[in-house]
């Protein structure tokens, strides 16, 4: 067989490994995941899932956590299971679904009532004044069926200013009456920046950023998670499969190598993603979107699995980071956004246009999409977004990828 044709074949076989990887199915190179979806005893978990002290809180939890952006209300079967698994650290926030997502918590609380003192609940305002805070905060006290939260987030901070004395203040009083255990904040944009600034507040118990294999090892990622775990904060990594806003190209030499070396492991290439995260002991969990039993089999086997990622493979990753960089957005929308004058949120936009390709969930896509004030969206066609191509550090086509998202989801 030639080269070109040994390529070809790889090919062929890497995307049903892909459709399998995208749908968390790995059956076809992963035993441990057989056993998983197969020969699970319903009544008790297959292994112990690995659990970590999350920073200076005294609690333990479990490395993989349960991401719910999905109608929890009809799943409940799968928030059953997840806790059979050992999957403990459930994320949700006011906002996921349209309220859906805290709602069918509340379901499965009010039907197995026993079961809340063994989950870590993790959930979200996207209010950021203390009224609106307290507003949605007992709006999830409602809709979750509980009289408190674990770890309480301001969802989604792009600049540290946005948690502030106030905030402070608000968490005390919080914290005081019992309503929650602890506080933090979410970031998808500038993380290494808020990080940084958060170490040197004591209030902040958790933070979840945005972290994988083309993140991690950057100087400045590097600097900020040792500067939170010095602070002893407690870190959730997002996003961790690092899925690209740019649509799917032809594979390169590089990402076939390092599939075939995750195959060999035992692992689909999402897999083995997370497992790279989980080498870094100071991350606590990945909390990972998991809306079917699949995708949770998959993870759950994932994060029971013991064979190391060696330094090879981790070599490998860096490599194919570096040949794509540009089809992946880091989240520095300082840089972008202040070079468009703030009239784009470029990075919102570029999440829509990962959880419409890569996420495959265009309806949620969509509503993130639409949060957008109407008159920006309607102005991304025109605008110019020379400038903010000249700064990205990582070359991203800026212009066509927000035309993209206009076309695709409006």
């Amino acid at each position: 067989m030639s080269d070109n044709t040994n390529s070809q074949s790889r090919r062929s076989f890497l995307k049903i490994a892909g459709i399998a990887g995208a749908t968390g199915v790995g059956t076809l190179f992963n035993p441990i995941l057989s056993k998983a979806t197969d020969k699970v005893d319903a009544n008790k978990p297959l292994e112990k899932m690995p659990t970590r002290p999350f920073g200076k809180t005294g609690v333990n939890v479990s490395i993989l956590g349960l991401g719910t952006m999905f109608d929890v209300v009809s799943n409940q079967l799968l928030l059953k299971q997840a806790l059979k698994w050992g999957v403990n650290y459930w994320d949700t926030a006011d906002c996921y679904s349209g309220g859906n997502s805290e709602k069918g918590m509340g379901k499965f609380f009010t039907k197995y009532p026993e079961t809340r003192k063994d989950v870590f609940l993790v959930t979200k305002s996207c209010a950021r004044k203390p009224e609106g805070m307290t507003k949605l905060l007992n709006q999830s006290f409602e809709r979750m069926q509980t009289n408190y939260i674990d770890l309480y987030f301001a969802h989604g901070i792009k600049d540290i200013s946005e948690v502030n004395d106030d905030t402070r203040r608000w968490v005390e009083d919080a914290k005081k009456a019992g309503k929650i255990k602890f506080f933090g904040f979410s970031t998808h944009s500038n993380m290494e920046k808020c990080m940084m600034a958060a170490s040197k507040m004591d209030w902040i118990d958790g933070i979840m950023m945005t972290y994988n294999y083309r993140i991690m090892n950057t100087p400045e990622m590097k600097e900020a998670v040792a500067a939170c775990t010095e602070a002893k904060i407690g870190l959730t990594a997002m996003k961790a499969q690092a899925m690209a806003q740019e649509k799917e190209k032809d594979n390169t030499e590089t990402e076939l190598e390092m599939i075939d070396r995750f195959m060999k492991l035992g692992y689909t290439d999402k897999q083995a993603k997370m497992k790279i995260v989980w080498e870094v002991p100071e991350i606590a969990s990945i909390a990972s979107q998991m809306p079917n039993m699949t995708i949770l089999a998959a993870n759950t086997a994932a994060a029971l699995n013991s064979t190391k990622i060696s330094a090879i493979e981790q070599e490998l990753t860096q490599k194919y980071a570096y040949e794509t960089a540009s089809n992946y957005c880091r989240g520095c929308t300082d840089i972008c956004e202040s070079a468009l004058n703030n009239e784009v949120p470029v990075g919102d936009v570029m999440r829509c246009l990962m959880y419409s390709r890569q996420y495959q969930d265009r309806e949620l896509a969509k509503s993130v999409f639409y949060q957008i004030p109407e008159q920006t969206r309607k102005s991304m066609i025109e605008i110019d977004y020379s400038k903010a191509e000249k700064k990205c550090p990582h070359k991203m086509s800026i212009a066509n990828l927000m035309r993209q998202a206009v076309e695709e989801l409006a």
